[in-house]
């Protein structure tokens, strides 16, 4: 019975950040200067250390989202989502959509940290970190 209750108030204690990623320079691509109006916006618990809190997040997954936006396209709404030690964003039922995150687990996120993630053709491309803030 004790165990259960710690369970229950690590749960309720959990807090999550809002971590915006925007295009940091990618030199030999078109975003060769990056881009402040390209990015995510994700929605994710992490460690006191600025790591995502795996523990956390297996808890309350559902609440883990993510924005990805850019001038020229509508915003795309989704989650992120883990699958062995693979993380990634998730839009749409299936993985033709997914969006691969270079180690993000290993990624602390803090204020000038950077972020690989594979665009829509797969190339890897370098973001940011530009806010940390708690959510909600």
């Amino acid at each position: 019975m004790v165990v259960l209750k710690r369970v229950i108030d690590w749960r309720a204690g959990m807090s999550l950040s809002r971590i915006v990623l925007r295009l940091a320079r990618n030199p030999g691509t078109e975003f060769a200067d990056g881009d402040d109006h390209r990015g995510y916006t994700l929605v994710a618990p992490l460690t006191d250390d600025g790591l995502l809190d795996e523990r956390a997040f297996k808890a309350n997954r559902e609440k883990c989202t993510v924005r990805r936006f850019a001038p020229d396209d509508d915003p795309a709404e989704g989650k992120l989502a883990r699958k062995g030690d693979r993380w990634f964003f998730d839009y749409d039922e299936g993985d033709t959509d997914d969006e691969p995150i270079h180690r993000l687990g290993q990624h602390k996120f803090a204020l000038g940290e950077y972020v690989s993630v594979a665009d829509e053709d797969g190339r890897m491309l370098t973001y940011k970190v530009t806010n940390v803030d708690a959510y909600g």
